[in-house]
């Protein structure tokens, strides 16, 4: 339901089969100019009540204050209904439409405008990308498009002259010989439109986000640099165990049966196993919602492919993603996907940011190139529990907002008493939505190292570009893309891990953390 008070939003609908690649927008007086302005809904929306004013469709770099057609939407009509009436009004809606459509990657004109600085951002990444290719592209769509709005320009003003000669009973042959001509130009045209926006979104899909100025350069996990730590690694009077050979001596993981059930790289959490594990994602949601003021979802386990597009796991990690064949869903990865498109394609009121989601959800991952000890026990499972943290911020308060929920993780592992450190993942480290990456990494003594639990990131406008998620600062104002953050809060089967290995005694018994007491029932496992 809408609030009340609230002016209603314009809506959008798609044109019929006859012009797939083409949508369709309706924005009110006040929105015109604004990038994607009046996006709100796909199918299914409700008719309108009452009749709304809505002027035509125009490009986000024209100017607000040119005069426009208008046209009036009456009770009951849908925003489908209506496009071939919209269209006719705002003559030519190519140029929208196709903003519309390369809106959703990074910003297209910041590309055209600072390709040294994509280039120079690509190379610190380790990553490539033809730069040469989107020139080509770009110039051959905007030459495409300057030419069919020169043509559509020109047929409009011949309508009118065919139309007095033929009033005047004077021969239009000539003229309407023209528009023939110019009509079957502007079918070329247009699908060289097309097929140029086609290849231009799939190479806009593919390239990942400008890291931020703060982030270290370098290529790989030696070049990350270390921020703090907390806590002493424990010292054992004896050989400290695995965590797959404790979890078997005490029956609480059964790997064998996994496999019989799944095959490799799961696991069966028996008795204390299975109490733990759902212990630790309480105690990690209550914390969360509690004291650092998160609101709890429970999500979908399953998204679409315009949600998994929207984080940037589509279309560049297919393969690292599980995909139901039959319905086209996808298994979540993590919950950062269904959180984070909960308002994809939604203005957000400027007052209620920060807006701070926490949910758990098993994830699932193919977890493709994991080698040695990776696949042994629990540290690289197909499917694994998470408690995941998104935040939607302001892009001025963003940065403020990753240290403040990388606090936020950090936490657990600190009333866990287990010991830690903070590095900021460098240029070369960084997944593909971030601009900014903290990790966070429990010490494990069966590696006698520091191991990943938790990747705090900063994507800025990354994700809200492709998801077009916008806020306006006051009511009627420019829309403003939202900066989206998520990290885990935390990877509740590494937490296990570590407990085991960390709090392990000498008689194969496991201690349990007081903070986690009152979860688990019990001080140990043994």
């Amino acid at each position: 339901m809408r609030p009340s008070g609230r002016p209603p939003r314009a809506r959008w609908g798609s044109y019929p089969p006859a012009a797939p690649a083409v949508r369709l927008v309706l924005v009110r007086d006040h929105e015109l100019g604004d990038a994607d302005a009046g996006l709100r809904r796909e199918h299914g929306e409700q008719p309108r009540s009452g009749r709304v004013a809505l002027a035509g469709i125009t490009r986000p770099e024209q100017a607000a204050g040119r005069e426009r057609g208008r046209l009036e939407i009456g009770q009951g009509e849908r925003a489908d209904a209506i496009a071939a009436r919209v269209v006719r009004a705002a003559r030519s809606c190519h140029a929208r439409a196709s903003y519309i459509r390369l809106a959703a990657m990074l910003d297209m004109a910041w590309v055209r405008e600072h390709p040294e600085v994509l280039e120079r951002a690509l190379s610190d990444r380790g990553a490539s990308s033809d730069l040469a290719r989107f020139r080509l592209l770009d110039e051959a769509r905007r030459g495409a498009l300057r030419e069919v709005e020169g043509l559509k320009a020109r047929r409009n003003k011949v309508s009118d002259q065919i139309a007095g000669l033929k009033k005047d009973k004077k021969d239009a042959g000539a003229l309407i010989e023209e528009m023939r001509g110019a009509g079957d130009r502007i079918k070329e045209l247009d699908a060289k439109v097309s097929e140029a926006e086609t290849s231009l979104e799939g190479w806009l899909l593919t390239v990942p986000n400008v890291p931020h100025d703060s982030v270290p350069r370098g290529r790989g996990a030696d070049d990350n640099v270390e921020v703090r730590r907390h806590g002493q690694p424990p010292r054992f009077d004896f050989e400290p165990r695995p965590h797959w050979e404790i979890g078997e001596r005490l029956g609480i993981l059964d790997f064998e049966r996994a496999a019989k059930l799944a095959g490799a790289r799961f696991a069966v959490y028996m008795g204390a196993g299975a109490r733990l594990e759902r212990a630790l994602i309480n105690f990690m949601l209550d914390l969360h919602t509690r004291e650092h003021g998160y609101t709890e979802v429970l999500p979908p386990f399953m998204v679409n492919t315009r949600a998994m597009t929207g984080t940037g796991n589509l279309p560049k990690f297919a393969g690292d993603l599980f995909r139901i064949e039959n319905d086209g869903y996808w298994l979540v990865p993590t919950a950062e996907v269904p959180l984070t498109n909960l308002h994809r394609e939604e203005f957000l009121e400027g007052d209620r940011l920060p807006i701070s989601y926490a949910a758990y959800t098993p994830c699932f991952r193919s977890e493709a190139g994991s080698y040695g000890k990776d696949v042994k026990g629990l540290i690289r499972q197909h499917q694994f529990n998470k408690v995941e943290l998104v935040k939607f911020s302001r892009p001025e308060e963003s940065m403020q907002a990753l240290e403040r929920l990388t606090l936020d993780a950090e936490t657990v592992m600190q009333r866990l008493d287990l010991p830690y450190r903070v590095v900021t993942l460098c240029t070369g480290d960084m997944g593909f939505a971030s601009m900014k990456t903290y990790d966070l990494e429990v010490w494990l003594p069966s590696y006698d190292a520091f191991r990943e639990i938790s990747s705090c990131s900063n994507c800025g406008d990354f994700q809200a570009r492709r998801a077009s998620i916008r806020f306006r600062r006051t009511p009627g104002a420019k829309a403003e893309l939202v900066h989206t953050l998520n990290g885990s809060g935390l990877a509740v089967g590494r937490t296990l891990v570590a407990i085991l290995e960390n709090f392990q005694r000498r008689d194969g018994s496991v201690a349990i953390p007081p903070a986690l007491v009152p979860y688990f029932g019990a001080a140990e496992i043994s």
